[in-house]
Order: C-alpha cells, then structure tokens, then sequence
C-alpha cells in the first residue's frame, strides 16, 4: 500500500531534501510537481509546496512538518536525537534554517539576479543575517563535528541542502573561506551516504554575486558651444506649465490591429496547446501585414549555470518588458542540464520591427533576434515547439530537452 504523495517544487531545497529522505530510505512515496491542477487546489487552497498526502486524506504542510513524519516511516533511521533536548536542538536549527536561512538567501538572490527589483538595503540586511547564521555554526562547530548530538542528524542535512544552493547561487567561496569550521562542516555532511553522490564535484563560484547595472546606451551630449544661453532675467510665467503628456508607446502609431491579443491569450492560458490553441493561432490571430515572428537567443549561454537560475533571468527580463505587454505575446524556454543550458525562445509583434516592442527592456541587446518566416516548416515547427513546449529543441543538429520556461502574456 502506497504511503502517500508529495507534492513538489522542483528548484527548491524545502522540497528536494524530502524527496532526498524518500529515495535514501526507499519510502513508497509517490513524488509530483502537478501543483496547478484543480484536484491539488481543493486539498490545499493555498497552493504551497511542499505538500503531502498520506493514507485515508491525510493532509500535511510545511517542510518540516513533512520530514517529520516521513522519517516516521523509516523505523531504522537516527535522524532526530536521541532524546527530547536534541529532538528540540534540531527542530531549532530546522526552524532556524527555513525561516531566516531560506528567505534571507532568496531575498538577497532575487534581487541580484533580476527576478525581484533592485533594493541595496535589503540585500545588505539579507545578506547579514546569513553571515550572521554562519558566525552561529562557525561558533558550534569550533568544538563539535554537527550541529546536534555527536552523530549526524536532520538538521545538518537541511541545512547543508539550503547551504548548498545558497553558496552556489549567492554567497560562493569568500563565505566558506570567512568561516572555515562551517566549511569543513558543508564538506563533511553534503559528502554523506544521504545524498548519493550530488555533492560529489560541488564547487562554490569564486565570487559572492553582486549587483550588476542593466546596461543603458549613452547618449551624445551637445557639444558645450552648441548648448542654448540661458535666457537673463527671464521673466517668471504666472502659472505653473501644464505636465508634459505621458509619450505614447511607439507602436501605438500602428493602430490597433484587426486581431488583437487578448482574445489569443485567452486561448491560448485556457485550451489545449497542441489541440486548439495553437490552430486557432494561426486561423485567427497572425496576419503576417500586421504582425511579425521573432526568434529570440539569449547570447551568453556559456554563463548560464543552474537551470532554475536561467529561468529566472527569463522572468526577470519579461519583467522589464511590460511596457509592451499589449504589442506581443511570446514563450521563452531553458534547455539542457545545470550548467549546460540556453535560452531561447519565439515571439509575435506588432509591426515588422522587432526593437519598438524589446527596447523598453534595458536588457534587451543581452538577447539576438532572428525574423522567423512562418510560411518555411522548419520555422513554423519551432514557433509550434516554443508555444507548446513539448517536444525537444534543436540546437546545432543535436536534441536537447526543455527544463523550463516562461510565457510573456
């Protein structure tokens, strides 16, 4: 008889460090990242992962919540103390690891990698509290070889899970080099039999990640003799200038198309992709005088690293491009593996140029545009594959699977 269903989010430790805790102890678990259905709602109105359901409707939430009922499955497992002083110690740390250790590494992360706006103080303070969680192990561990007890115990598999895509993705070398008990620590946990081999070849990037500017186009200054005197003693107007209207959006001159958007993105958000929506596209809503195809590549792939990560650069560039959200409508996907991957994606826009529709985006020169020519197979099956996502992409001759995406809508 099955002992339940997980419901997952794949890129996030609070979830693969139980499905960790399923496989290590061969737990007859079913694993799922299906949390959009209607079904998943009606259990949990929330919508929060991870989640689980066990026999007879069984219902729980919260991650540690979850592990602990889990290991309550594995009757052989040691994981959570051998008596109520280092059962509560662990909770502690587990405690202390998903509430200030989770939010403060995505409240700094987020922020550096485009996914949230900017905000300096915050990543300060976010960065902080994860300095200061480092001091609290570095502290422990000057003495003892884990956080609880004098063996292994959930709490250091936690925290090693979120360590791991904290350094990664954040706080990289400098973090393990300012605390070196915590390292030794990360090495010697993320090494154990639990986690099967990931950590293997873990290696945190050099450098902590820092803010980077969105690249802005200088304009030419006049040159100073060609800028106009200001006018002596001029006199001062009586009333106040009206504000200066709010500049149209270029491609509004167009007017308004005979097929608008909306009614394609309602379609396209509540029918089949492959069945429906995607026909009804090309019956109803491209008109090649109206509208154009692009093909859309991100151009420093040889940076990408993670695939969550990418996909946040895909969504922190669809972000910056909602001043057009009325002039196109498009999909972007990650393809390959962690630190083998690529974006790439196709767009319908307004007009027969794509730059109007991109250059709101101070990004946009990041990414290389390519006409696309839907009356050509091979490109109207790439557009189809962009839409759907379904079916492998083709780069270079060679068939890479799709991790991720994001629809700009």
């Amino acid at each position: 008889m099955s002992q339940g269903t997980l419901y997952v989010m794949e890129v996030s430790p609070r979830s693969a460090i139980l499905v960790d805790l399923i496989k290590f102890f061969k737990l007859d678990v079913e694993v799922t990242a299906d949390t959009k259905s209607a079904a998943f709602l009606k259990k949990f109105p929330l919508g929060k992962t991870p989640a689980f359901v066990g026999p007879k409707g069984f219902k729980l939430t919260e991650t540690i919540a979850i592990a602990v009922y889990l290991l309550s499955l594995a009757p052989e497992q040691k994981l959570l103390g051998k008596n109520n002083q280092e059962n509560a110690s662990i909770l502690k740390y587990l405690s202390l690891i998903n509430q200030e250790g989770v939010n403060s590494w995505c409240g700094a992360f987020f922020r550096l990698n485009g996914r949230f706006p900017y905000n300096k103080k915050e990543v300060d303070d976010n960065l902080k509290t994860l300095n200061t969680i480092g001091q609290l192990f570095e502290d422990r561990l000057a003495e003892f070889t884990y956080l609880v007890g004098e063996r292994i115990s959930y709490a250091d598999l936690f925290a090693a899970k979120v360590f791991s895509a904290a350094l990664f993705t954040l706080l990289g070398q400098p973090f393990l080099t300012k605390f070196p008990n915590f390292a030794r620590w990360f090495k010697t946990v993320s090494n154990n039999a639990f986690f099967q081999g990931q950590y293997k070849n873990f290696q945190a990037p050099k450098e902590q990640l820092a803010f980077v500017p969105p690249k802005k186009e200088k304009k030419e200054q006049p040159k100073k003799e060609e800028q106009p005197k200001k006018k002596e003693a001029a006199a001062a107007p009586a009333d106040e200038p009206a504000a200066a209207p709010k500049p149209k959006h270029p491609l509004e001159a167009l007017g308004k198309p005979k097929a608008p958007l909306d009614e394609w993105k309602r379609v396209y958000s509540n029918e089949e992709t492959r069945e429906t929506a995607i026909p009804w596209f090309w019956e109803n809503q491209y008109n090649p005088e109206e509208w154009s195809l692009w093909k859309v590549d991100y151009k420093y792939n040889d940076e990408l690293t993670l695939t969550f990560m990418s996909n946040n650069l895909v969504g922190g560039f669809f972000n910056r491009l909602s001043a057009s959200t009325k002039y196109m409508f498009g999909c972007m996907v990650v393809y390959g593996e962690n630190n083998n991957n690529g974006i790439t994606g196709a767009f319908l826009v307004r007009g027969q140029d794509y730059a109007p529709a991109f250059d709101v985006a101070p990004d946009w020169e990041s990414y290389a545009f390519t006409k696309l020519d839907a009356t050509k197979d091979e490109d109207k099956k790439f557009i189809n594959n962009m839409f759907a996502w379904d079916e492998p992409v083709d780069v270079n001759g060679e068939k890479r699977e799709i991790a991720d995406g994001k629809v700009f809508k």
